[in-house]
């Protein structure tokens, strides 16, 4: 009997663990919030009704729903130039391989107006989850994300 109870604890406490942990970690790439900086990992939690924005288990906003104005998406895509310039250090042929291939950044902004509070930010996400996060805002706001290929938020 003894057994049975350690291999159950054994079985529900990583559990436990990963229930608690929910949400979707995203890099704050700038906006109008006051107390985080640009290029910090933060968690954004979305409700049924309202959006948190945590950092280091501290809310920094709570933007509800019905709030949302806007939710846009954007990428950033560039070359592996440096990453391949490093490798062909080590490895003389891999390297220039390596400057073929492309990197993509997702990037989800977010704008807001509650009576006379107004805001926005953008964050990055994670590749993913990005879809997710897209998801997830526009079932909460009723809103539809607009692609916006000209989104160039830079760190």
């Amino acid at each position: 009997m003894r057994n049975l109870v350690v291999y159950v604890l054994c079985l529900v406490m990583p559990l436990s663990v990963w229930a608690g942990d929910s949400g979707y970690k995203v890099t704050y790439d700038g906006g109008s919030l006051q107390n985080v900086k640009a290029g910090s990992g933060v968690r954004l939690l979305i409700d049924q009704n309202q959006v948190h924005l945590v950092k280091d288990g501290t809310e920094v906003a709570l933007i509800p729903a019905s709030a949302i104005t806007e939710i846009s998406y954007g990428q950033d895509v560039h070359r592996r130039v440096g990453a391949a310039v490093g490798l062909a250090v080590v490895s003389l042929g891999i390297g220039g391989l390596m400057a073929l291939t492309k990197s993509k950044k997702h990037y989800v902004g977010l704008t807001w107006a509650d009576g006379d509070k107004k805001g926005g930010f953008a964050m990055q996400c994670d590749k993913n989850d990005y879809r997710g996060v897209l998801a997830g805002l526009e079932g909460v706001s009723g809103k539809k994300a607009v692609n916006s290929d000209t989104m160039t938020v830079k760190n």
